[in-house]
């Protein structure tokens, strides 16, 4: 019996020996983790894609003689991805990617519920958008913080569902802030981002990038190619986000700010043409007249190298940046004129201030929805002056036109018109009919194209 005890005693010393280190320690993580998660949703946006070998001529071809097509055509599919609710009455936030197109959206938040949501409004290029829970009841919501105020290496908490795995956490810190990288489908650039080493895979799109107070920092919304680098994840700033949810929420979208310029992308090569003593930024074409930018004393020649605090390398870059802000805003740019830097204070406005939008709505043709040319479009795409026509505002057809594109002449059994407003569109599509030849020449970038087929 003595042994035995001195065999317990030997135990209890030996257990005492490895007593737990800080048994009173919880991570401060717990507690925002259990703060925040119940306002973090799951988002299922049932969407109909198109078959990449879909040709809706042969599938034409195949149902007027046989009676039905071999190829399907469209599919039915479902994207996955994370949103947060930040107002009571259901209101969320996600990515625009993530719902774009959308027939079918459900929510589904931490304690299992589900809920169908209507899409309230968003914003392709800012790639944000507005989502509704329909329910008479009050939700959690998550505090929207000030990126303005993020520090490099302070803490940062991603809440998502990546790879469909609901409500995952993972943690790091904000490794930089005003990143900038290139879009996935090459429409532009994402601006100013936060950078975080908190892991986001596909899924976490949409969701909040919290401090370690709670508060949404950002919407995570980019990786880097997983086989290219670890730990790159990027977020829009939430004070980017804050500018335009009061225009989401009552009217659908975005109205953006507008400097008023045409632009370039400096390099070396024009800049040893042009004599300029910078070899980066955007170079001013052209300053509208009477536009903000004219107001504010820029000219012709001008490099921007600085817009409101963040380095500026591309005329893209350039644009992203101006559309970040709303009309009203005043913003810091900084010129260097003849070798010189000079910073201008400018207050930007909108291009529903400098050109009355058409009455006219344009008639969709072959899933191409057009619209007049305004101030904005030039400066967003480069447009001459004097280049007229309609601009593509979307394209859901099978033409390769993209977003952007002037559309400045339609051709029809060897007839050509001039394309030069929306009615004149209205009036050429409206007399197309079945069997006719046609061909759609457009401008992209400067570049001629043209799109023939039979009607």
């Amino acid at each position: 019996m003595r042994k035995v005890f001195v065999m317990l005693g030997a135990l209890v010393a030996v257990v005492s020996m490895f007593a737990l280190v800080n048994p009173d320690y919880q991570s401060p993580i717990v507690a925002v983790v259990e703060a925040c998660a119940p306002a973090v949703v799951k988002v299922e946006a049932v969407k109909t894609v198109r078959s990449p070998y879909f040709d809706p001529f042969i599938e034409d071809f195949f149902r007027r003689w046989f009676g039905y097509s071999p190829f399907g055509g469209t599919q039915r599919a479902t994207s996955i991805g994370s949103g947060f609710i930040f107002d009571k009455a259901g209101y969320i936030l996600t990515n625009e990617h993530v719902v774009s197109g959308a027939s079918e959206i459900t929510v589904t938040l931490l304690d299992g519920s589900s809920y169908k949501a209507e899409y309230v409004g968003g914003d392709a290029e800012l790639d944000i958008a507005v989502l509704k829970i329909k329910a008479e009841k009050e939700f959690p919501t998550l505090e929207l913080g000030d990126s303005d105020k993020v520090k490099i290496g302070e803490w940062a908490i991603a809440i998502g569902n990546p790879l469909g795995f609901q409500h995952t956490v993972t943690i790091g810190v904000v490794s930089a802030t005003g990143r900038r990288i290139p879009k996935p489908d090459g429409s532009g650039y994402y601006t100013n981002l936060i950078q975080t080493d908190a892991a986001i895979n596909p899924g976490n799109s949409g969701g909040p990038l919290l401090n370690i107070h709670g508060q949404v920092i950002g919407i995570n919304t980019a990786i880097i190619n997983p086989q290219e680098a670890v730990n790159l994840g990027f977020a829009i700033p939430i004070n980017t986000v804050k500018r335009f949810i009061n225009q989401l929420v009552q009217t659908g979208k975005a109205q953006k700010a507008y400097l008023g310029v045409r632009l370039t992308t400096v390099t070396d090569e024009l800049a040893k043409a042009l004599g300029l003593k910078v070899n980066k930024g955007a170079l001013i074409v052209q300053v509208l007249e009477n536009s903000p930018a004219d107001r504010a004393g820029l000219k012709d020649n001008d490099v921007v190298v600085k817009f409101d605090g963040v380095d500026v390398s591309s005329d893209a870059e350039l644009v992203s940046l101006i559309h970040s802000h709303v009309p009203g805003d005043v913003v810091e740019i900084v010129v260097n004129r003849n070798g010189k830097e000079i910073k201008f204070i400018v207050t930007l406005g909108s291009s529903s201030d400098e050109e009355v939008q058409s009455a006219v709505a344009a008639k969709e043709f072959l899933g191409i929805v057009v619209g007049d040319i305004t101030p904005s479009d030039r400066e967003t795409y480069s447009i001459p002056v004097r280049v007229e026509g309609v601009i593509v505002r979307q394209n859901r057809g099978s033409l390769a036109l993209q977003t952007g594109d002037v559309i400045d002449q339609i051709a029809v059994n060897g007839q050509r018109y001039a394309i030069r407003s929306v009615s004149d569109w209205n009036e050429v599509v409206g007399r197309i009919k079945k069997g006719d030849f046609v061909a759609i020449f457009a401008i992209r970038k400067g570049a001629r194209l043209v799109y023939s087929f039979t009607y």
